[in-house]
């Protein structure tokens, strides 16, 4: 008890102890919204179609791989390998690192046409060439950022500096979650974090509890989930409601959407607490799905992370969020983009498949990309590199409602510039809220005394990919 009652006579107070003293946030949220203070605002956006997609795996390759050496072949510029860069794509542009004149850098690796619908895929990438015909390349996407953080943070958020919600965040809070026993929203890292931090999927000016929730392959899946020594379930039901209790009489004074946000949060903690252990084990998974995805119960690698992402979407999580590590190549490219590409190439296109085979694909949209391409020219040192290229690069999507086995947009000779359908990120945003039902301009939050939108004042859905 955390006051004595009168027993002739009970205050609000009392009443609302009693509502939220173990009937979890749902009742308590009830209450309050019948009281008034429901802070949450509902955005109500309105269907652009019927949704496609029900759900996202989003795959961020981190440092940008080099998309003349996985997707986009050009013979041109094979034929023109060593020689020097012709003036007119060096004219008013700025590079990370390229200084001079730099030379012309033609792919070492084969390309082969894949499937009935022919699309080309580097030799590096055998397992995904092979479910090309579920894949749709995109070829042409650009963006305004030649850096790394900012870069991620515009593909993330439609934004180049911090305080913007990601695009996970936004479709929690569009569309919520279809399991409340997890976060709409979960990430999932391999290697360090990328150079853009937490942003990458912070709720920025929308409320907290639609900031991703990062999930880890060792310890606690999520940070102090597990209870202390000596305290059972029953010690934290008490805890959370006790805490719950104190938070709902401070939003009752000061309305703080925040605390609001506090609540809820406290509530879903404790229920995960019986959801992810059992959701993380993947040594439930058969000997076939481990040989299939390459994975290994208990270790930390990309392919665990791309079962789970099958695992998350199973349970109705609404926007999985993997970043992998390692794909910054300056120098050393064509010994380090084999063994980077070999690490994921099985796991990608076994989680195609075994959506697929799940009948999950079709409502499951899967996203490949990174913050930038690579320049077509040899960055000066020591090794063999890339440097940073924001003219023009390749992401892809499969599942969810996109046409497969087709390649949207094509670069110059050299890869360089779009010159057929260029895609701008918006383009590219507004296209992936399409797909799940979404309006991108009425899915708006109000903040500092203006609507805000993931696509800013720009984006065009990209329809030609859509498939009817």
């Amino acid at each position: 008890m955390f006051f004595q009652s009168n027993p002739t006579r009970t205050t609000r107070r009392e009443l609302f102890a009693k509502a939220g003293s173990g009937v979890g946030s749902i009742a308590l949220a009830s209450l309050l919204a019948d009281s008034g203070f429901s802070v949450d605002e509902n955005p109500n956006p309105l269907q652009a179609a019927s949704p496609k997609a029900k759900n996202v795996i989003f795959l961020h390759m981190v440092g940008a791989p080099s998309h003349l050496d996985l997707f986009d072949y050009k013979k041109s510029l094979q034929d023109h390998d060593g020689e020097l860069c012709p003036d007119k794509y060096l004219a008013g542009q700025r590079f990370a690192f390229l200084r001079g004149h730099p030379k012309l850098l033609g792919t070492r690796f084969q390309f082969k046409k894949f499937g009935k619908s022919g699309q080309q895929f580097s030799e590096l990438l055998p397992h995904l060439s092979s479910v090309g015909d579920e894949i749709c390349l995109i070829k042409t996407l650009h963006t305004t950022q030649f850096n790394h953080a900012p870069a991620q943070l515009f593909f993330q958020t439609g934004f180049e500096r911090f305080g913007r919600p990601t695009l996970g965040s936004w479709l929690s809070y569009g569309l919520g979650s279809e399991n409340q026993d997890l976060p709409a929203f979960v990430v999932l890292i391999t290697g360090s974090v990328a150079g853009a931090g937490n942003s990458l999927w912070g709720s920025g000016f929308l409320p907290t509890e639609h900031q991703g929730v990062e999930f880890r392959s060792k310890g606690d899946p999520v940070l102090f989930l597990s209870n202390p020594k000596g305290v059972d379930r029953s010690d934290r039901r008490q805890v959370v409601d006790g805490i719950n209790f104190l938070n709902s009489q401070r939003l009752m004074d000061v309305g703080d959407p925040e605390i609001s946000t506090r609540i809820k949060q406290y509530e879903l903690a404790f229920r995960m607490q019986a959801s992810v252990p059992e959701l993380m084990d993947i040594s439930q998974e058969t000997k076939q799905t481990h040989q299939m995805y390459g994975t290994t119960p208990g270790k930390s690698s990309f392919a665990n992370n791309c079962l789970l992402a099958r695992r998350l979407v199973e349970r109705g999580v609404r926007y999985v969020q993997l970043f992998d590590q390692g794909w910054d190549h300056h120098g050393g490219l064509f010994k380090s983009l084999p063994a980077k590409a070999k690490q994921v190439d099985r796991p990608i296109a076994a989680l195609i498949q075994d959506l697929k085979q799940r009948g999950l694909l079709e409502e499951t949209l899967v996203v490949w990309g990174s913050e930038f391409g690579r320049t077509p020219m040899q960055q000066s040192n020591a090794t063999v590199g890339r440097d940073h290229h924001k003219d023009a690069f390749t992401v892809w999507m499969a599942g969810g409602g996109v046409k497969g086995g087709m390649t949207f947009g094509q670069t110059d000779e050299l890869g360089y510039f779009p010159v057929e359908n260029p895609v701008e990120v918006h383009d590219f945003h507004a296209t992936l809220l399409h797909l799940l039902g979404l309006d991108h301009q009425k899915l708006t939050f109000r903040y500092q005394g203006r609507k805000f939108r993931l696509t800013d004042v720009a984006g065009n859905v990209i329809t030609d990919i859509v498939d009817s």
